[in-house]
């Protein structure tokens, strides 16, 4: 199992961690080297892809947006910033849904963020939520995000609630966006359900969830959901020339020009492949003398051994 590589985009269930996910996967697929491309909290589900071997290196190069179904709950604050946390304060809202429309809208674009106590976030070498834990709250420094897009979906006036349709940028807390609303409104929120709906290019509707997985596998049917590197990547791609192989194989810059990698302009990142395999991401760089160099970012090839097998 040690030579498989690839996405498999898991539809996470509520109960679960994002870490339980990966052990389910990594021991189903005998131990392979395992990862995932963004933290799920437990109680959310949704989209949570699933790195495998190889693939392992290209979490920061899956895309930075995410899309995020959410209630919105009015008139509830709690020490976690969503449902299942302790109640701080309650307050009855004045429904108004002109004011809910404005509030969130308020969002879009450029923002900063505190990080709640209950996150991962780390601080003096402790992750936040334990020192919640621990009953100790510190301050945080506000992060940027951005949010893409805020759409209501639905109203819920009975519930004091709201069905918000997030799209945000890689590290957004969208409990913290909730609680931020509420305090715009002046009655204060927090968020409930939470579902993750994309993550980069991968959907919830193309997602399968672990029972699947592990019947597909078990079926020998693994390649039906795993996502092969070069086509998880939205980044425009080229061969390595036979020339230009050995150096990539050793880790070392490769010349845009002298390998003829390319026609036309030299886009900035770039994912060069050796045949149908990824050989791994480049960056553009200039050379000493301004020449136009593909620097390593990420490397899937083992270092050379003799002839290319492009040559053979």
């Amino acid at each position: 199992m040690e030579n498989i590589s690839g996405v498999i985009n898991i539809r996470k269930e509520k109960g679960f961690t994002s870490h339980d996910v990966v052990y389910i996967v990594r021991k189903t697929l005998g131990g392979v080297k395992t990862g995932h491309s963004g933290t799920l909290d437990p109680q959310a589900q949704g989209v949570l892809p699933i790195l495998v071997g190889k693939a392992t290196k290209i979490s920061d190069f899956l895309g930075e947006s995410k899309r995020y179904t959410a209630e919105l709950i009015l008139g509830k604050t709690t020490d976690t910033e969503d449902h299942t946390g302790k109640v701080l304060s309650v307050s009855n809202f004045q429904w108004d849904e002109e004011a809910i429309y404005k509030a969130a809208k308020s969002f879009e674009g450029d923002i900063l963020q505190t990080p709640p106590m209950y996150s991962a976030v780390k601080a003096g070498g402790k992750k936040l939520y334990e020192l919640a834990r621990a009953g100790k709250t510190i301050e945080r420094k506000a992060r940027p995000a951005s949010i893409f897009g805020i759409d209501i979906l639905s109203l819920l006036p009975e519930r004091s609630a709201a069905i918000l349709d997030v799209s945000c940028s890689r590290g957004t807390y969208i409990r913290t966006l909730c609680a931020d609303i509420g305090k715009k409104l002046g009655c204060g929120a927090c968020m409930g359900e939470l579902t993750r709906t994309k993550s980069g290019s991968f959907e919830l509707k193309d997602s399968v969830g672990l029972d699947e997985f592990k019947r597909l596998f078990k079926e020998g049917r693994l390649g039906e959901i795993l996502i092969p590197i070069q086509d998880a990547l939205d980044l425009p791609k080229a061969n390595l020339s036979i020339e230009a192989e050995k150096l990539a194989r050793n880790g070392n810059c490769v010349s845009a020009g002298s390998a003829s990698l390319l026609e036309g302009q030299i886009p900035d990142r770039i994912l060069l492949m050796l045949g149908d395999e990824p050989a791994g991401i480049y960056d553009l760089k200039a050379g000493k003398e301004g020449e136009a160099l593909f620097k390593p970012a990420a490397f899937f090839l083992s270092p050379s051994q003799g002839a290319s097998h492009l040559g053979e």
